[in-house]
């Protein structure tokens, strides 16, 4: 797996005492005034933004910024004195860096605690009147701007209640189709039958070695192919992670593979049916048909059927058998109970 470092995005964080929402880079809250928490988190915006500038770019790259020991002010990676008391930045903790960040969902729009306008969740400040925007402060696109706790938890509870009856309506549909099979398929009535004819047919195919062309199979040819012409088709596929920087950006990498799979072209001699040769009566001795074979000729699988012809309330009636013995017992004009469905067909049968 190769990776490939293709551009650096400004991440945000909260402020955990008043909810505003910060930039990345920046060291204080812009709302409270006050100072970011090591343990805070970055997460990345709803519509990331590449950073271009020189300045950001070199801020980025950096590395991870140091909190001071003294007095826990975040401090740039590039620092040795704190910016806050001055203090020796040796001593001082660098905030962890590396992990993947979280992504923030980007159909989520920002209410404005001030004017109630309504943001794009990767805004900052209000488009409107200026003020920081609230991260919990969060609507959709067209509900109404403030909503308080109870109006929420009725979304909620609706929102569940229209998720249970879609639920049910789908059991609802399954049980009906269950229950529709088993009304039609089992067995509804019983009448007396009378075996008038019982019919067997037996097959047997004759097949002959022949020359079978693939294309482009995937995959190695089979042993005893001739004619090979194979090749390799590769993609390269990739995938993309936010990596933490530490320091309120987040280097956007590309992880890629390639995908290799060989797909052949051949020829091969395989066996294959020339001519079924069938046999049928109408009795309880059921015959295979031997044909002469040449040279480079075999017999396949046989195979046989059975059926039962009953006269029942003037209809003819088939039923089908699985093996002769149970065929034999089904003598001419011996009387049957017949278990029928409510299509008409003979579900089971019995003396």
């Amino acid at each position: 797996m190769s990776k490939r470092s293709s551009k650096f995005i400004q991440l945000e964080w909260e402020c955990p005492g008043c909810d505003a929402r910060n930039p990345g880079p920046e060291e204080n809250c812009l709302s409270c005034g006050a100072p970011q928490p090591e343990n805070v988190e970055f997460v990345a915006p709803a519509e990331r933004k590449v950073v271009t500038d020189e300045k950001s770019l070199k801020r980025a790259k950096a590395g991870a910024d140091i909190y001071c020991a003294f007095c826990e002010t975040r401090n740039p990676a590039t620092q040795e004195a704190c910016i806050q008391c001055g203090a020796d930045l040796t001593e001082g903790k660098r905030r962890k860096a590396g992990g993947e960040v979280r992504q923030r969902k980007a159909e989520k729009m920002i209410a404005c605690p001030s004017c109630d306008t309504e943001n794009a969740s990767s805004n900052h400040t209000c488009s409107e009147c200026g003020a920081p925007l609230m991260g919990e402060n969060v609507v959709t696109a067209r509900a109404m701007p403030k909503s308080t706790g109870t109006e929420q938890a009725k979304n909620k509870l609706d929102s569940k209640k229209k998720n249970n009856w879609i639920v049910a309506i789908v059991i609802a549909v399954i049980l009906c189709c269950i229950a529709g099979a088993i009304f039609f398929f089992s067995p509804s009535k019983s009448v007396t039958g009378t075996v008038d004819d019982v019919y067997w047919q037996t097959s047997i195919p004759l097949q002959e070695e022949g020359e079978v062309n693939y294309s482009n199979e995937r995959g190695s040819p089979p042993s005893g192919a001739y004619d090979v012409s194979c090749h390799t088709e590769s993609e390269e596929v990739c995938t993309e992670e936010m990596v933490d920087q530490g320091n309120g950006f987040a280097e956007v990498v590309k992880n890629c593979e390639t995908h290799s799979e060989e797909y052949c072209s051949y020829s091969v001699m395989e066996w294959q049916t020339v001519e079924t040769f069938t046999l049928d009566g109408h009795d309880y001795a059921p015959e295979y048909a031997n044909p002469s074979l040449s040279s480079g000729q075999r017999l396949g699988n046989e195979d046989v059927t059975y059926t039962v012809t009953f006269s029942a309330d003037s209809e003819m009636l088939d039923y089908s058998v699985d093996d002769l013995d149970e065929y034999r017992q089904f003598q001419i004009d011996s009387e049957w109970t017949l278990k029928m469905n409510r299509l008409g067909g003979i579900v089971s049968v019995e003396r």
